[in-house]
């Protein structure tokens, strides 16, 4: 199959799109230092999980995002899917939302994570970073 002709009349639609996002790099955290210093920081309730979010301080550019699911949740599937759902939102909305040099941990609430619609779960995050970001007086 042969690549369409470009016309010369009209914008094409490479040239009509938005210019991307700036987006950061996002890393999954691995050690428990890290998820417990981000306990110490801000934290943002929400109807499907809890967000604590903390600058690091550093100058690096990434995100680091960990994801927390108790034995109250449920068993091994229900966990499993709570976290699968978390990791979908964080893929998401992190990428365009988080703060450079910033640590998250999406913490699973019982029965929330896993049976509320998507839709509210992505307008809850976005909330939440909203207001983790807020400046405090």
């Amino acid at each position: 199959m042969t690549p369409p002709k470009v016309s010369d009349i009209g914008v094409t639609a490479e040239a009509s799109e938005a210019p991307p996002a700036v987006s950061v790099c996002v890393e999954t955290m691995k050690n428990r230092p890290d998820y417990l210093r981000t306990a110490q920081g801000r934290r943002q309730g929400t109807g499907s999980f809890l967000l604590q979010g903390r600058a690091r301080g550093d100058a690096s550019q990434t995100v680091r995002i960990g994801f927390t699911a108790s034995k109250k949740i449920g068993n091994a599937v229900a966990r499993n899917r709570a976290k699968r759902r978390m990791r979908a939102l964080a893929r998401a909305l992190l990428p365009t939302q988080a703060q450079p040099g910033w640590d998250y941990v999406l913490v699973a609430k019982p029965e929330a994570t896993v049976s509320r619609d998507y839709k509210d779960m992505l307008v809850d995050l976005a909330n939440a970073l909203a207001s983790v970001h807020r400046v405090r007086s």
